[in-house]
């Protein structure tokens, strides 16, 4: 196992290697593991706010970048769901101890494979945001997606697009974590990684698993989530196909963890202390 970080409000970077490359990550606290896992176009640091109270109440939290994204590599080629799915699978036996997977956006995808394809390294799973099967999309749609994610403009797209994501209540530091999500994107190869992932992400492979899934489940979904044309029923949709416990967050758009930690914090916390054995 890697050895943790000495500093908790400044961990150490560490990797975990991969066929193509190395994926980052950083280790906090200590008991029961989590594995933290943001969405496409996010850092590592979207937890920032969240991570400090699971630390508190007694975890060892681990938060990694995906593939392609912030201190991560860029020499990989497959991105998406199912290539998440790898790089966590490999981040929980190189920690060398089963995992609560919590998995933001595309991550939440990735987290369901995990879970059903490797059952005794997952004890729960939290899905915040979560995309779990493919949104319904016309072909004019999906063509402009693309062609706004190409990586000549993708960085100052995406900065122009986050505030739609994150809406209803902001992070205090918001501007500052969008300037750097930008930063990072301006690298060229990151934003074709970006791009990369845009394009490849499927999450059928995702939806495939959904039945096979046994791992305690909890989804977290904010209630302005302006990826779903009504995130109510797609939470509720999940919740029915896990049999899981649906909570609906206030003033929350795709990041619930960024932007209502307390009310996201306390809603993990009660679903880990239930799990079995906890």
């Amino acid at each position: 196992m890697t050895s943790t970080s000495s500093s908790a409000s400044s961990p150490v970077t560490q990797f975990v290697s991969r066929p193509e490359g190395r994926v980052a990550y950083d280790i906090q606290g200590s008991g029961p593991l989590l594995v933290l896992v943001p969405g496409m176009g996010e850092l590592r640091s979207s937890y920032r706010h969240l991570t400090p109270s699971l630390v508190a109440a007694g975890y060892t939290v681990a938060t990694t970048d995906l593939r392609g994204h912030g201190d991560s590599d860029t020499s990989f080629t497959a991105y998406g769901d199912a290539a998440t799915a790898g790089d966590i699978q490999a981040l929980i036996t190189e920690l060398g101890r089963p995992a609560v997977i919590v998995g933001n956006s595309l991550a939440a995808g990735a987290a369901v494979i995990v879970a059903a394809e490797h059952p005794t390294q997952v004890d729960g799973l939290v899905l915040v945001g979560p995309f779990v099967r493919n949104p319904p999309a016309n072909a004019l749609v999906l063509g402009a997606f693309r062609l706004m994610m190409n990586p000549l403009w993708i960085a100052a797209v995406w900065k122009a697009y986050m505030p739609t994501l994150y809406a209803g209540r902001k992070p205090d530091d918001f501007n500052e974590y969008r300037a750097a999500v930008a930063s990072s994107l301006k690298r060229s190869a990151y934003g074709k990684a970006f791009s990369q992932t845009t394009r490849q992400t499927d999450h059928d492979p995702a939806e495939a698993k959904l039945g096979s899934v046994t791992a305690p489940t909890l989804v977290i979904m904010g209630e302005k989530d302006a990826d779903f044309k009504n995130p109510a029923a797609e939470a509720a949709f999940i919740g029915e196909a896990l049999t899981a416990k649906v909570v609906m967050v206030p003033e929350a758009g795709h990041y619930p963890q960024a932007q209502q930690p307390k009310i996201t914090s306390d809603a993990i916390l009660a679903f880990l202390r239930a799990l079995p054995g906890a």
